[in-house]
Formats: structure tokens, sequence, C-alpha cells
């Protein structure tokens, strides 16, 4: 395999590490403020990672391997090296460092790194399987900020009228005023015997909380978009103040009638039109500006990205059309030149052409085949037009496959023997020469096509070359590099693909 690489961002593949380095400086400074040593901070932080340097070293390591790991190993062979970082290194060097550092202090600080360690990368494990089988859901990509927003404050209310209902048999959690307080206890079998009670203060929180998520949705749905944006923002100050002055003594008469008023106290000021009731409808109005000015840009940038990605799909479709009619065209010359000789190849170059076709028809609207199905695809176009050439063809192709499965865009490498053949081989008035080299390892891939030109050749040109690097553009972007040289008897192509 050539040395060439494809540019990658360095992030990309060092993301996770920077994680753990993280993690490692969180559990430093952390821990440096329990350290009893009467030097300076700097020196109880220095002394804290090496503490934790250790247990931390098997997720560092895998961390900065990860990328290349993932890519150059089959799965099996992957996990077998986590296990063996996470399985093994990790539990014998904790048991070491726990033996070096005797102590509740000094074991369970190491402990603690230990499993920040694992936990970590098991959050990174979650977080890749949810980006790869989950996010892409249909029903996950139809809940918005807005719905994610409303089930938070159901889950709230709801967890806040468990904890009341558990308190209520608690005297401590009454006030001198006989006002009940919420305590951080929980009991079931309280909220399972006053399930109606429960029921109850769970309705009237959601009811208060709803207060304010009008507010946020009024502003969200109607202010910004329809008065911010198109009229700016003295008409939005004025829309906010006009709308908070007409709803917040309707809200804070709303709530001022709950009766858990009469179990926890007045929740908001007596008097619905307190100035307390409108700032804190000011704020909410005000606070909520910059996440729904977010929100509205990310919807618009998504909508931006949708219609780049659609047009950017005609592109392909049409650039597709462009290059299947290319190839026919060549292959029915090549046909037809069989059949003015007589040639007794013509009913075997049928049939060639007939797999080719099926090929074109039924594989090249994937979006992926196996590049296994792609070397097919050039043998059988590389027999049919030695079925019609005059002069003599020194034709080698070199594969090495590492994995023939390996997914590749259909009808990519086939453009550059077509377009070998066409400003090459046929029109090459002695013995000329095609070779081919493929190679795939570790989920890159490299062809080369290199063929002979007549003397008196022009530079090659058509629209082969030019809907390919187009083509690659737009499947593959930063993921490829076609290179291409010529001499006065050869041309040549290279192309490096990331199938990864």
């Amino acid at each position: 395999m050539r040395t060439s690489t494809i540019p990658a961002s360095r992030w990309d593949h060092y993301q996770d590490l920077g994680f753990f380095v993280g993690l490692l400086l969180w559990l430093g400074i952390i821990q440096a403020r329990y350290l009893a040593l009467p030097v300076s901070p700097w020196l109880a932080f220095g002394a804290a990672l090496l503490r934790l340097a250790p247990v931390q070293l098997p997720g560092l390591l895998f961390a900065w391997r990860k990328a290349h790991l993932r890519q150059a190993l089959p799965a099996r062979q992957y996990w077998l090296w986590w296990g063996c970082c996470f399985g093994v290194a990790l539990p014998l060097l904790t048991g070491i460092c726990v033996g070096l550092y005797p102590g509740a202090s000094g074991g369970g600080q190491v402990l603690v790194g230990a499993g920040s360690s694992l936990l970590l990368e098991l959050l990174l494990m979650a977080n890749a399987y949810y980006h790869r089988r989950v996010s892409h859901s249909p029903w996950l990509q139809r809940i918005g900020f807005a719905q994610a927003l409303f089930s938070s404050l159901v889950l709230l209310a709801g967890a806040l009228a468990a904890l009341a209902v558990s308190s209520l048999p608690n005297p401590a959690s009454y006030n001198e005023r006989g006002e009940l307080l919420i305590g951080f206890a929980f009991s079931l079998p309280q909220v399972i015997r006053h399930f109606g009670t429960f029921l109850s203060f769970g309705g009237q929180f959601l009811l208060m909380y709803l207060a304010g998520y009008g507010l946020f949705y009024l502003n969200s749905r109607w202010l910004v978009p329809r008065v911010l944006q198109p009229h700016g923002l003295f008409r939005y100050g004025l829309s906010v103040l006009a709308a908070v002055a007409l709803l917040y003594p309707l809200l804070g008469q709303l709530i001022a009638w709950l009766p858990i008023n009469h179990v926890m106290g007045n929740i908001l000021p007596g008097n619905p039109f307190s100035l307390e009731n409108a700032a804190a409808a000011l704020a909410i109005m005000l606070l909520s500006l910059p996440v729904v000015l977010a929100l509205h840009a990310s919807r618009q940038n998504s909508r931006i990205l949708a219609l780049e990605k659609e047009q950017a799909q005609s592109e392909l479709e049409l650039l597709k059309q462009q290059l299947n009619p290319h190839f026919f065209f060549n292959t029915l010359n090549n046909l037809y030149a069989l059949s003015l000789r007589q040639a007794q190849q013509t009913p075997e170059g049928i049939m060639r052409l007939a797999e080719l076709m099926r090929y074109v028809i039924y594989r090249g609207p994937q979006p992926h085949v196996a590049v296994g199905e792609e070397v097919s695809h050039i043998a059988d176009y590389v027999e049919l037009q030695l079925l019609r050439l005059r002069q003599k063809l020194h034709f080698h192709f070199t594969q090495d496959l590492g994995d023939a499965s390996r997914p590749i865009a259909p009808l990519l490498l086939i453009v550059l023997v077509e377009n070998a053949f066409k400003h090459g081989v046929e029109s090459a008035e002695e013995d000329a020469h095609l070779r081919l080299e493929l190679r795939e390892a570790a989920g890159q891939l490299y062809f080369r096509c290199e063929n002979s030109l007549a003397a008196a050749a022009g530079r090659p040109a058509g629209i082969g070359l030019r809907n390919l690097r187009r083509r690659l553009a737009l499947l593959y972007p930063a993921k490829h590099k076609l290179t291409t040289g010529r001499t006065e008897t050869t041309f040549t192509a290279e192309l490096l693909l990331d199938l990864v």
C-alpha cells in the first residue's frame, strides 16, 4: 500500500484521548484538595496526578490508538484489545496502586480514578451507539426542543409531587406556620397510599410550570420569528412589554387560585398585579431569548444543509445519467466493430455486454457496492474490449484486496479504465499496454491506471474524468485524492480513496 494518505482532522482521531486527559485533570484537581501536604497547591496537584496516572494509563493508551485500531482491525480483534486494556490492565494496575497507597483515602481515590476511567469509556461507547443506531430514528428526529422541554417539565412536576407526598407524614417537613416544606425524601409506599394527592400535587406543579412554558412558547413561535427578525429589536421590546402586561396578571391569578397554596403557602404574591410577578414573566422572556435565537439559527442551518444535500443528490444523479450513456456508446461501438468483421467472439461480446448492462442498471443506482463487485465489472469490461482490439495489448491487472466486501460507490473505477481505452489504447498504431493496480487495506483503497499513448496523441480529455472528479467531490469530500500525469507515451491516473 502506498504511504500517501488522505488528510484528516487530528481532533477526529484523538478527541477521545482529549476526554481522558480532561478526566485525569479534573480528578487531580478534586483529589488535590484532600491531600494533606504542607506544600503549594501545584505540588499537591502534581502528587494527585502521579497517584492517578497508572490507573488512567490503559484508558489513555486505548483512546490514543482507538481510531487506528477501529480502521485496521476486524471487530473481534478490536474488542480483544479493548478487553485487554479495560478488562485486564485496568484491574491489575488498580490492585497494584491500592496496595501502594493503603488506607481509605489513598485506596479510595485510586478506585474512584479507575471507576471514572471505565465509566467514561462506557459513556463514549453508548454515545457512539446512539449516533450510529438511535439518533437517526424517525421518531427521535421528530422530537424538537419544545417537546423535550415539555416532557422535562412533566417529569419535574411528577418528581416534586412524589417528594411532597413523601414529606407529608414527617413533622420536620413543616415550618412554624404549618406550611409543608418539600424535603429530599422519597417513599414509594407513601406515594401509593396517597396516589390521589400525588396526582393533585403533580397537576398543580405542572400547571405552574406551564405558565412559564407558555411565555417561552409565545416568545419562540410568535415574538421572535414574527416581530424581532422582520421588524427589529425596538418593536420586539415593545411587544414583550405588551404581552407581559396582558398575561402576567391572568397567570398570577390562576396560580393564586391553586389549592396547593394552602398547603405550602403562597407560591406567588397574593396580588396578581404585583410587580414581582411581572419581573418573573419578563425574566422568562428575556432569559429564553438567547435559547430561542439559537434554536431558530439551528433550524435555519438545518434547512440550508437539507437544501444543499438535495441539490448535491440531484447533481449526482445527473452525473450518473451522463456517465452511463457515455459508457454504453463505447461498448456498442465495440460490438459494432466485431459484427462488421463477423467475428466468432460476437456472441461472447453480447453476453458480456448483458452482464455490464445488468450491473449498471441494477447495481449502479445503489449507493454502495462491494469492492469485489466493482473489480468483476472492470474485468468484464476489459475482456469485452480485448475482443475487438486489432493491435496487441500488454495487459496486467494486479489485485490485493484485504476486504473485498468493503463498500464503495459504484461505477467510479471503471471511468479510469474506460478513459484509458478511449484516449490511449484504441488510438495506438502499434502494441499498447495497460497496467491496473488495485490495493485495499484498512479501509483505504489505492487504484492506479497506466496506459500507453500514441506518439501524436493529444491530451486525453472528455466528460468521463470531469464527471469522476465531481462525483468524488460529492461522495467522498476530503476523503479522496485523484492525480493524473502524462508523458509523451504514457498517461497515468492514481486514485486514493478512504472507504471508512
